[in-house]
C-alpha cells in the first residue's frame, strides 16, 4: 500500500510489549496523543494523533497507526494511517484487522506520511537494536 511501512525483524529476542511501550513513550514525547489496543495473539495496535497542524494536512479522524505482531524472534512493525478508532483500549485486534486500520492515504497525507514514517521506522530499528 503507498504510505504504508513494514519492517521485519529475526532473532532479535525482543519484548514485544516493552518494544510497544517503548513506541508509545516516543510518540508522547514527540507530542502525540497515543492509545494502546490490549495486546493477543495478532499483536498491538498503537494509534497516534496530533492536534496542530495536523488537522489542517490529514482529517481529525485519522491516526498514526502501528502494529507490533509476531513473536520475540520473528517480528513484523507496521507503519502508517489509519482510521482513529475511539476506545482503542477496548476493541478486539480481530476487528481492527480487517477494518480501517491501514488507508490508503492522498497526496497531502502521504508527504506527511512518509516523514513520521521515516522518523519513527528509524526510532524503532535502533529501539530493536537493528
Amino acid at each position: 500500500m503507498v504510505g504504508e511501512k513494514v519492517m521485519h525483524f529475526q532473532g532479535k529476542g525482543t519484548d514485544l510489549g516493552q518494544l510497544a511501550e517503548k513506541v508509545r513513550s516516543y510518540l508522547e514525547s514527540d507530542g502525540f496523543t497515543v492509545q494502546t489496543s490490549a495486546p493477543s495473539a495478532q499483536g498491538t495496535v498503537l494509534q497516534a494523533k496530533k492536534g496542530g497542524f495536523l488537522r489542517g494536512v490529514v482529517d481529525a479522524d485519522r491516526a498514526l497507526s502501528v502494529l507490533v505482531s509476531g513473536q520475540p524472534d520473528d517480528f513484523t512493525v507496521r507503519i502508517g494511517i489509519g482510521k482513529w478508532v475511539e476506545h482503542l483500549a477496548v476493541a478486539a485486534i480481530e476487528t481492527l484487522l480487517i477494518s480501517d486500520l491501514f488507508l490508503v492515504v492522498d497526496v497531502a497525507e502521504m508527504a506527511w506520511n512518509f516523514e513520521i514514517e521515516d522518523k519513527l521506522a528509524k526510532q524503532v530499528e535502533a529501539l530493536v537494536g537493528s
